[in-house]
Parts: C-alpha cells; sequence; structure tokens
C-alpha cells in the first residue's frame, strides 16, 4: 500500500470544483495556489476515503451539502488571508 496514492481526503475533490468554479487557479500563481489550498485544506476536518465512488454511494444529499458549504466558507476565508500576503499575477 502507498499512502499517497491508495487514501485521500474527500474533501480534496470539493475544494478543487470550488477552485474551478470560481476560477480561482486563473487568478493567482501555482505558488499562491499551493498555499491557498493547505489554508483551505485546514479549516476543514479530515475525510479519509479508498475511493470516491464508494464515498458518493455513502454520502447523504444533506451531508454532501454541508460539506460542500464548510468549503466555501474555507475559501472565502482563505482568499481574504492570501490577498494580504500574496500579489495576484497579471491578467
Amino acid at each position: 500500500m502507498q499512502l499517497h496514492e491508495d487514501i485521500h481526503n474527500y474533501y480534496e475533490k470539493f475544494v478543487l470544483e470550488e477552485i474551478i468554479n470560481r476560477k480561482l487557479n486563473e487568478q493567482y500563481t501555482d505558488d499562491v495556489m499551493a498555499d491557498f489550498c493547505c489554508t483551505v485544506l485546514n479549516q476543514l476536518p479530515a475525510r479519509y476515503i479508498r475511493s470516491d465512488v464508494d464515498m458518493a454511494y455513502y454520502l447523504s444529499q444533506t451531508e454532501r451539502m454541508h460539506m460542500q458549504q464548510r468549503v466555501q466558507t474555507a475559501i472565502d476565508v482563505a482568499i481574504s488571508q492570501i490577498a494580504k500576503k500574496k500579489p495576484q499575477h497579471e491578467q
């Protein structure tokens, strides 16, 4: 077993989806995005899984919505923190 390949935090999926939806990856450099993702994920509980398919099957719609709301809140906090520390790159 290789931990980094076989197991991951399910919140990562929600974070990446929200980053893409908000087009944050187009606003910040890769270096800033790495700090940003750490800031977001450190605000969220760990939800380690082996398979996204299994998690999607067992996750209720209510729980999924709650997780997405937590991610949105964490991203809002991270945006305010990162904006104070790092310049945005030119578009």
